[in-house]
């Protein structure tokens, strides 16, 4: 892999953390290719990444001209075989693995030889991506944290046959996009959903079992542990479907009851309580946001 900068990349899925990777990339002076299949996602991402700007703006954090660039730096497009020349693709669609599997298969048709292929995914295996990508060597985990503008975090995961190239490109372009990098192995969950998963979802058991409100087993995390957030509000922000998903990687992962998700979040995302993006989760919202796509 050639020691050139790359300027191009591009975003498949224009959720909540497609969008937010979307903007760290355009205010860091990258070409973005944001791309979804649903229009109507496309235009919500755009609006949404125009409100981020202008947060940043408001703080001192970035110019209204360099708002008005970083802006124009993003092409929103319907399909993937927008992305044939781009350098670098992060994939931030749902957290399903067929999904998934999917869109690497054709991101394998489209890309250029040698662009580095990235995951997004909070839990799923990057060797089950490599494979489908047919390109183990480039296919890597680069796993934001939301909201992304803010966190960060950048959590790289080394799959089972990602080069030593891939992996010191990708550190450079997290550092470059003023975040930190912190390398490790493939495993379900990584590092920092095997940790906090289960927490959030001992918090939903303790509500469950009617060992506490939802707001009191907050508030005893927040001010007996320093927690900035409770387990459930956080839960709410995050979305309980996806932790719902990342609780099923686990357990299917290592087949360990300690990962078990609690009946009560189950029925919560079957009911469609996904939290803030819904306007219902543990807590009620004013107002419903655009889902994760």
């Amino acid at each position: 892999m050639e020691e050139q900068p790359l300027r191009r990349v591009g975003i498949a899925g224009a959720g909540t953390m497609g969008r937010g990777i979307a903007q760290v990339f355009a205010q860091r002076g990258w070409q973005v290719v944001l791309s979804d299949p649903v229009k109507a996602q496309l235009s919500s991402a755009m609006d949404a990444i125009a409100r981020g700007l202008d947060r940043e703006v408001g703080k001192a954090r970035l110019a209204h001209d360099r708002k008005k660039e970083a802006l124009s730096r993003i092409e929103p497009a319907s399909e993937l075989g927008r992305m044939a020349s781009v350098d670098l693709v992060v994939e931030a669609v749902s957290e399903s693995l067929q999904v998934k599997q999917a869109v690497f298969g054709q991101l394998n048709e489209i890309c250029r030889a040698g662009a580095i292929l990235a995951s997004n995914t909070s839990s799923i295996s990057i060797a089950r991506l490599a494979s489908a990508s047919g390109r183990p060597a480039e296919t890597v985990g680069m796993h934001f944290m939301n909201p992304v503008p803010v966190m960060e975090l950048v959590e790289v995961v080394r799959g089972p046959e990602t080069s030593r190239e891939t992996l010191s490109a990708t550190h450079r372009i997290v550092k470059g996009l003023g975040k930190t990098p912190v390398e490790v192995n493939d495993a379900p969950g990584f590092v920092s959903n095997r940790v906090l998963m289960p927490m959030i979802n001992e918090a939903v058991f303790c509500v469950h079992e009617g060992v506490g409100t939802a707001e009191n087993v907050d508030a005893i995390m927040k001010l007996g542990m320093n927690h900035p957030m409770g387990p459930l509000a956080l839960a709410d922000l995050i979305g309980l479907d996806v932790c719902l998903d990342i609780m099923e990687t686990l357990y299917g992962g290592f087949r360990d009851t300690k990962y078990r998700p609690c009946p009560l979040l189950k029925s919560m995302v079957t009911a469609g309580h996904l939290g803030r993006k819904t306007g219902r989760g543990f807590y009620r919202y004013g107002r419903r946001v655009p889902a994760d796509s």
